[in-house]
């Protein structure tokens, strides 16, 4: 992929968009239905935006889209790159980069993934208050300059998790809280991995998201994020894992996503 700087990505969103909205939306596994709800003003294919790597996973329809959402403006990516396609982190955390650069202030992340945590069923969301990063390589490795040493004491931003829990009652949609542990993938977990992670402390695992929302701390964000629980991970049930029940999940929790994320902009119009 040629090397593009985040800023001619962010002048070419600009151009779809004098004033772009300073929340942006990626939208992961379960929650592509969202983009129906949305107002488009502009729309434009990965494929055309300099330095976005183009989604190969089912699902991930990659292509950005400006609108509003009940009214209120949002930035939505629908669809992300994984580590696991063969990016690289760099080329994976691209997009976030670019949107820092256009003028996103805050970000929402959401992703689907695997229950660890037993109290947990298919279809509920998860709130992420910490993350766990086992993935064997950091978006901030090379860059040069002591701001890459980013402080993730706080990588969740509290104001914006308020929004998600308000939005949530709004909904009528339960809302899990609890820690993402980041995996490279593609393969599944082993039920022996899944027992150590749970030991750590984790309450749910994927494939995503760590590496975007470390690095839009570095770019000086705000975020927050979200899973939608497809499946439970390795041992903790009596079937085997695949990605069409991921889908199949996410396919059924498509409603109960739009809800919770349109009440989330509703209360973020009221207070950011």
């Amino acid at each position: 992929m040629q090397a593009v700087a985040p800023e001619q990505t962010a002048a070419q969103i600009r151009e779809m968009c004098a004033d772009v909205p300073t929340l942006g939306i990626v939208l992961g596994s379960g929650f592509a239905g969202v983009s129906r709800s949305v107002k488009v003003v502009a729309e434009i294919s990965y494929r055309k935006l300099g330095g976005f790597p183009q989604p190969t996973t089912a699902g991930h329809a990659g292509c950005l889209l400006i609108g509003t959402l009940d009214g209120t403006p949002v930035l939505l990516l629908s669809g992300r790159s994984h580590y696991y396609e063969g990016r690289s982190l760099a080329e994976v955390t691209y997009p976030i980069r670019a949107l820092a650069a256009a003028g996103v202030r805050d970000l929402l992340l959401t992703n689907a993934a695997g229950a660890i945590n037993r109290q947990f069923r298919r279809g509920d969301f998860m709130i992420i208050t910490d993350h766990i990063n086992l993935l064997p390589d950091n978006p901030l490795r090379g860059v040069e300059g002591t701001q890459k040493f980013v402080d993730l004491t706080r990588v969740y931003d509290s104001d914006l998790v308020k929004m998600l829990r308000a939005g949530g009652r709004k909904a009528g949609v339960r809302l899990r809280s609890g820690v993402y542990l980041a995996v490279s993938g593609p393969s599944y977990e082993t039920p022996a991995e899944i027992n150590a992670f749970a030991r750590l402390g984790a309450d749910a695992v994927g494939m995503s998201t760590v590496p975007e929302a470390i690095v839009a701390r570095y770019c000086g964000m705000r975020v927050a994020a979200l899973s939608c629980i497809t499946n439970f991970a390795a041992g903790r049930s009596k079937g085997l894992l695949s990605h069409a029940e991921v889908i199949s999940t996410g396919e059924k929790a498509t409603a109960a996503a739009e809800k919770l994320l349109r009440a989330f902009v509703a209360r973020y119009a009221q207070g950011h």
